[in-house]
């Protein structure tokens, strides 16, 4: 099994819907989202996956976020926009367009500062699936 990653950088704005503390007022991180995708063949090349191809999936993800105010987009205008969610909604996103190239992501990871994470990775059902 082969794995690639790519790291993509965004700044955005939000506010934790229920939490009792600071991140319940508006406030903003320079986030940095990591997809890692998996593979078992690599192409002619010798490549799982061009990371061209791959930043350019990233980035049309994050081109809806990029210096936004996450709770007034959807799905955070009601799935609350914590890094644990936007980790998932990235994933389930970008899974198309990394199934289009026999391959499954296997992680996404979100950081809301440099020491702080939150990691997503589907079930193993659907990523047995293809």
């Amino acid at each position: 099994m082969f794995e690639i990653s790519v790291d993509y950088s965004f700044a955005a704005g939000h506010a934790l819907r229920g939490y009792k503390g600071k991140c319940e007022n508006v406030h903003g991180h320079n986030y940095k989202v990591r997809v890692v995708v998996e593979g078992e063949k690599l192409n002619h090349i010798g490549l799982l996956m061009d990371f061209v191809d791959l930043r350019a999936a990233i980035k049309a993800m994050v081109e809806k976020w990029d210096h936004r105010f996450l709770n007034d987009l959807p799905p955070f205008d009601k799935l609350n926009p914590s890094a644990e969610n936007m980790a998932q909604v990235f994933c389930e996103g970008i899974d198309s367009e990394v199934s289009k190239h026999g391959l499954q992501v296997r992680s996404v990871t979100v950081w809301e500062t440099d020491t702080t994470s939150a990691t997503y990775r589907p079930p193993t059902d659907n990523r047995t699936r293809r």
